[in-house]
């Protein structure tokens, strides 16, 4: 009579195990995102540029996060940006953005990003998120980036805008 208590004890620690196990995350994970840049200004050994002028410029980062665990991933991402002068607009330069994923408690994240861009401009982006409103499916993000950029016969420059995204 013992060994059914037995088998039944050991059903639902089976289970109950199981479904622990269901609930937490499971790593490595994919994660994706889309997102619109607004850049508001950039400085330099010379001035300060708006991006509110006779020249507007807007980007689209969309990437992919392979998330190690609940507080490190790495992060890919691919940025087109338009740019407007004149009346005409057109892509202006494409960055790729590699990077590494400090998350915190609360939806926080720093990304320290490396940047190629394909106007001839190189240099890092160090990446401020908050996870505004997490959903069942997607979560809403707000990412203030810093991009440091050199290269291409050009000062050195410091930007800084508000991203706003969905990721999924």
């Amino acid at each position: 009579m013992q060994h059914k208590y037995f088998f039944l004890f050991l059903f639902v620690l089976i289970i109950s195990s199981k479904m622990v196990r269901a609930q937490q995350p499971v790593y490595p994970r994919v994660t994706g995102y889309f997102s619109i840049y607004n850049p508001l200004g950039t400085w330099n050994k010379d001035d300060f540029t708006s991006n509110f002028g006779d020249v507007y410029t807007i980007a689209f980062p969309f990437g992919m996060n392979i998330l190690k665990s609940d507080r490190f991933g790495v992060s890919f991402e691919v940025s087109p940006a338009i740019r407007t002068e004149n009346n005409i607009s057109k892509v202006s330069s494409v960055t790729f953005h590699p990077g590494a994923m400090f998350r915190f408690r609360h939806g926080f994240t720093f990304i320290g990003r490396m940047a190629f861009e394909t106007n001839g401009r190189f240099g890092v982006t160090p990446v401020f998120n908050q996870v505004v409103k997490k959903g069942k499916d997607a979560s809403f993000f707000v990412s203030v980036p810093f991009p440091v950029r050199f290269g291409n016969n050009m000062p050195a420059s410091v930007s800084t805008g508000v991203q706003l995204g969905v990721s999924f």
